[in-house]
């Protein structure tokens, strides 16, 4: 039996050789395909163990000898914990399948997405899994011309190219903007980031600039930030928006991240929340449950969407019926970080 270096990778051919067997027998060993003794497949897999030989299934799918059983998921980064919990419901419901998730970051960005999408195709996926419902004019024809499976998430499409699971981000916007206008609001703040496409929160900022507006308020000031939205950018964000702006009544964040270090901003500086300013976010995160009061927010199921965009694209594979659009809704919560102004 050869020895291996623990720098080197065992081959198909040393399994074969060390089995006794032909390579082409080992192979087909390997692919299930049949016409061999149960005594040769015992020999050969007993090698397999003992080598710690690894299959190279991409090689496998490329010789057209099975269908792939990878699905290319993109989202825009890791360090949004919305995303990775995304990500999370989409990896945990493909496994139940038998899929395996292969993960690209775009960086909000489309040129990254297009660079990615060209990159995966060539991998032969079953599948693609697109946070967002933009993209170049060249993804999209790739996409188009692809012939497999897409679901688009996060953004709800009523025209999707293929699927769309997700909610209706200028819906969550507008209703935040409503309730805090019935509130009694009248000038408000928005701190948030911004990006070179379209996005969801942008979505978001529209809905409730138009309910403010349409109640007779109006956003005095909206901050978009070239960094994360996490909680220090909320934090130095509002300090810059307060500077800026007099008389702001209640700042509406780009998620509860942010909210979380405008809120400590504010109290830092002495602002009574909700008295003397109201903070408002979107995501509903965990971060909310170690709150001293419940964050003003938005709770969106981001593991139910993942779930669910991981169902409708493993419905497609099965020829399974399955609705072009989910939307999987949102529900506003009051919380205790605003208060009725209207009395």
């Amino acid at each position: 039996m050869d020895k291996q270096n623990k720098n080197n990778k065992v081959s198909l051919s040393q399994v074969a050789r060390a089995a006794g067997v032909s390579k082409m027998t080992a192979s087909r060993v390997l692919r299930d395909e049949g016409g061999y003794s149960e005594q040769t497949r015992i020999k050969v897999m007993a090698q397999v163990d003992a080598l710690g030989y690894l299959p190279n299934r991409l090689a496998t799918v490329f010789a057209g000898d099975q269908s792939s059983t990878f699905i290319g998921v993109s989202i825009p980064d890791l360090g949004n914990e919305v995303f990775a919990q995304v990500l999370e419901g989409i990896d945990r419901k493909l496994g139940t399948f038998g899929y395996q998730s292969v993960l690209g970051l775009t960086q909000h960005t489309l040129n990254e997405e297009e660079n990615w999408i060209r990159t995966v195709l060539s991998w032969q996926p079953a599948g693609l899994i697109l946070t967002g419902r933009y993209h170049s004019p060249r993804a999209t024809e790739m996409l188009r011309n692809a012939g497999i499976p897409v679901v688009e998430i996060w953004d709800l499409n009523s025209s999707p190219l293929d699927m769309s699971v997700g909610i209706n981000h200028f819906d969550c916007g507008f209703d935040m903007g409503r309730y805090l206008t019935n509130l009694g609001y009248r000038n408000l703040g928005y701190v948030g980031t911004s990006h070179d496409t379209a996005n969801a929160a942008t979505e978001r900022l529209n809905g409730f600039c138009k309910a403010v507006e349409g109640a007779g308020g109006q956003v005095v000031k909206q901050l978009c930030l070239h960094d994360t939205a996490t909680y220090y950018p909320g934090f130095y964000g509002t300090e810059q928006l307060l500077a800026a702006a007099r008389g702001v009544e209640c700042i509406y964040y780009q998620n509860d991240a942010m909210a979380f270090g405008g809120l400590q901003y504010c109290t830092g500086k002495g602002l009574k929340v909700p008295d003397d300013i109201g903070i408002a976010g979107w995501g509903d995160l965990p971060i909310a449950s170690v709150m001293k009061r419940r964050m003003t927010s938005c709770h969106v199921s981001h593991l139910k969407l993942g779930q669910k965009a991981a169902e409708v694209m493993m419905g497609r594979l099965t020829d399974e019926p399955v609705p072009a659009c989910v939307d999987i809704g949102f529900r506003l919560i009051p919380g205790s970080t605003v208060r009725d102004r209207s009395a």
